[in-house]
């Protein structure tokens, strides 16, 4: 399985491709996609440059980004990693 993950040009937020082509800012509501859809709907989704920049895709599970990405991606979408004060993270302290 798959997810599209891309940056939101309005704020430069991580955000995720949703069921009803909206942008989710949490993986939790991003829609799992087949690997052999994948291909067509990332290139439909890149098409959408006055919303999003550098759409990409994941391996993904419901958990979450699986596989060698795993590490990357956790990083991205809680925010920086010295200053746990800032970014999606502080949220949870």
């Amino acid at each position: 399985m798959k997810v599209v993950t891309a940056n939101r040009l309005q704020d430069g937020a991580v955000v995720y491709l949703a069921p009803d082509n909206s942008w989710s800012e949490r993986f939790s509501g991003a829609a799992l996609i087949t690997d052999a859809e994948a291909q067509d709907v990332l290139s439909v989704i890149s098409g959408r440059v006055r919303e999003i920049a550098d759409a990409y895709l994941i391996d993904a599970d419901v958990s979450g980004p699986v596989g060698r990405e795993t590490l990357r991606e956790t990083i991205r979408s809680a925010g920086p990693t010295i200053r746990p004060d800032l970014g999606k993270q502080s949220e949870r302290a």
